[in-house]
């Protein structure tokens, strides 16, 4: 069973053999209404909270478990936390990752020198490979989250925002399988009980959130997120059972505000998080909890974006939050047009950064043309008084 005195002496170990005592830094910038701070595990070692569940449960193998040898399934973060622990221990281990793991992900896994196997598909069915592979050698599975032992290195992280932030009212965490939750749930209710614990899922990987709520489809949902971290179909048996006993609500997030979430994070705190550890901040940002006039600590659990889709998931960022808009205007194709619309956009202060020209379809005027224009706006009230602004100059929007 968790244990508060387990957790206290997970972190001796971990800190005193690996892991860094991340920073919990103010966050004034990000959400009006509220205190919040953020515990910023994506500059743990290994760009991720995995390390310290991982690393803990190792430490207390056998010398017969170290000759067996470890295997583990992962989305990225497990693995290489995996992957540190086995290079520390001199084990052998085995990591089996879905193919569709980000390729930095896989790359930063190798270079600790263990076996990779990629296999079709999401987490589940690197898990289902992972566990045939241990029956059929004897290796030692390490559960990325159900297990009590890597549950009680995960807690060392709630255990660290006790000691570093006074009397929090609310702790926003991260959840796929729940390791982290469960652990950060246990440790904070056992400290602060009048803390609330809240959970956080991608909108299209919400098995967890399903359970939670008591929702009949739980057992096993598809995953369709960019926050391929906590792309997760099924929860934990112990995990589940953990968050209903510790956990005060489950709430999703769409992959649009995760992106702008991710945006936030860069320009506001300076910090990198991949879509799994921003789903926090995401969740306060648009308002999906209680905690007006609250003192909040978000997890941002994770840094390992790709670097190939971060372009990608800014522009999605920019765009949710009405930075980055497309305009399409209907025009009469005759001299002087663009210069009236570019001239009324640069008046209200946006920058046009495309225009592209085509010609009208069969259905209008014969010189019609239409006229599509990418700009920057400060946010959405600014595109609306832009869009207003043509509209009452005479312009047709189409979109």
């Amino acid at each position: 069973m968790l244990n508060l005195n387990l957790i206290k002496k997970a972190e001796e170990v971990l800190l005193r053999e690996v892991a860094r005592k991340t920073d919990i830094i103010p966050a004034p910038n990000l959400v009006d209404g509220l205190d919040l701070y953020l515990k910023t595990e994506n500059l743990q070692r290994t760009g991720s909270f995995k390390l310290r569940g991982a690393f803990y449960k190792m430490s207390l193998f056998s010398e017969e478990d170290k000759k067996r040898g470890v295997v583990a399934c992962s989305a990225g973060n497990h693995a290489q936390g995996v992957a540190l622990a086995a290079s520390h221990f001199g084990i052998k281990a085995t990591i089996f990752l879905p193919g569709a793991a980000p390729l930095s992900k896989i790359e930063a896994t190798k270079r600790y020198g263990v076996d990779i196997k990629l296999s079709d598909g999401a987490y589940d069915d690197a898990y289902a490979e992972a566990v045939e592979y241990a029956k059929a050698t004897g290796a030692v599975f390490l559960h990325p989250f159900d297990d009590e032992e890597v549950i009680t290195g995960q807690g060392t992280v709630g255990l660290e925002i006790t000691e570093q932030l006074p009397k929090p009212d609310a702790v926003v965490v991260p959840v796929g399988g729940g390791g982290l939750i469960s652990g950060v749930a246990f440790a904070i209710k056992s400290l602060c009980p009048d803390c609330k614990v809240y959970g956080v899922q991608a909108a299209g990987a919400d098995s967890m959130c399903r359970c939670y709520n008591h929702d009949s489809a739980c057992a096993e949902t598809k995953t369709a997120t960019f926050a391929d971290g906590i792309a997760v179909k099924k929860p934990g048996k112990l995990t589940s059972a953990l968050c209903e006993k510790y956990v005060d609500g489950m709430v999703t997030v769409s992959d649009d505000e995760i992106a702008t979430a991710i945006l936030a994070l860069m320009e506001k705190q300076k910090l990198v998080a991949e879509g799994a550890g921003a789903v926090s901040v995401a969740a306060v940002m648009f308002g999906k909890l209680p905690l007006e006039g609250k003192k909040v600590c978000a997890v941002v659990s994770g840094g390992n974006i790709d670097v190939n889709i971060l372009s990608r998931v800014i522009n999605r960022g920019l765009m949710s939050s009405g930075r980055l808009t497309n305009l399409t205007i209907e025009l009469i194709d005759k001299p002087g047009q663009l210069k009236a619309v570019s001239a009324l956009i640069a008046d209200k202060g946006a920058n046009v950064i495309r225009v592209r020209y085509f010609p009208g379809g069969e259905n209008m005027d014969i010189n019609g043309c239409f006229l599509d224009i990418s700009m920057e706006t400060r946010n959405f009230t600014h595109l609306t008084e832009i869009r207003g602004a043509l509209t009452e100059s005479g312009f047709k929007l189409c979109n």
